[in-house]
């Protein structure tokens, strides 16, 4: 059968009891997600769908990718990037699509004509159905990337420590994305405070290698192009054997065993007093 007429057929199963389909289709749908979306939302969403499939069809066309189906696409694509923000799995938001054969089943008259649009009109769902997939991966995609995105931001924090002394403690791994983060969120804290003197404390990474030394030298490096001092502390044994196995070279960049140590240090450099008094409040 020519795309016209298996269209032409489709459109009059699916208009004979259109709105008994569409609301068919809404309760398996609403079924299948568990009642996790309202009846209403899932009976609005795929009567718009439902309406430009069958407008689709009118233009004579079974290419899903095509344009006589891009408003069919455009609403699949509100549809799957809504689900997978609401976390439903790909097969949940897919399976809204391929329930509308089910659906189908029951209006065939069981004439080759129906059967043989029945089958195209299968072909069409599973391609659109494959749509939904894509665009559900391309938004999960988007949220786990913003969502790490905000973990890192989350584990380099920015402490104001002294007047003039900042700090940033760092715990975890420390790679080349970090780096940038830290630089950029240490640089803005700098301006911000408008402090001279900064403390990376390293307690928290649990190996240091030349890439990670690197990345501290390239942070320190930032942090006297804007005119501050930088103190590295956390500076264990095991890593202080670690460095010198490597041959790594911290130059002049002043390191410290301690956090406290280097707050001492930080505020000797922009001039504060250290009583006994301060010393015990850097330590606790």
């Amino acid at each position: 059968m020519a795309d016209e007429s298996v269209s032409d057929r489709l459109i009059g199963l699916l208009s004979v009891r259109g709105e008994d389909l569409g609301a068919e289709w809404a309760e398996k749908v609403t079924h299948s997600l568990g009642g996790r979306v309202s009846r209403a939302e899932v009976h609005r969403e795929l009567q718009e769908l439902y309406t430009a499939l069958v407008e689709a069809l009118g233009d004579g066309s079974l290419d899903g990718r095509g344009e006589a189906f891009g408003e069919v696409r455009a609403l699949l694509t509100e549809l799957s990037r809504t689900r997978a923000r609401q976390g439903f799995s790909p097969t949940e938001t897919a399976s809204s699509v391929f329930v509308l054969k089910e659906v189908l089943e029951p209006a065939l008259t069981g004439e080759s004509s129906d059967v043989q649009a029945y089958l195209r009109f299968a072909g069409l769902l599973d391609v659109l159905g494959l749509f939904t997939i894509e665009v559900y991966t391309r938004t999960r995609e988007e949220l786990i990337a913003a969502q790490a995105e905000q973990l890192m931001e989350l584990s380099t924090p920015v402490v104001k420590l002294w007047d003039g002394v900042i700090g940033v403690p760092l715990v975890g791994t420390l790679d080349s994305a970090r780096t940038m983060v830290v630089m950029e969120k240490m640089l803005q804290a700098l301006i911000d405070t408008g402090s001279e003197q900064a403390i990376i404390d390293i307690t928290g990474v649990p190996a240091v290698d030349t890439e990670v030394a690197q990345h501290l030298l390239k942070t320190v490096v930032a942090a006297r192009l804007m005119g501050a001092e930088c103190t590295i502390s956390g500076i264990r044994p095991q890593i202080a054997q670690t460095i010198v196995a490597l041959g790594i070279d911290f130059g002049d960049i002043v390191t410290k065993a301690t956090l406290a140590d280097a707050l001492r240090h930080a505020l000797r450099r922009s001039g504060a007093t250290v009583t006994g008094t301060a010393s015990q409040a850097g330590g606790r």
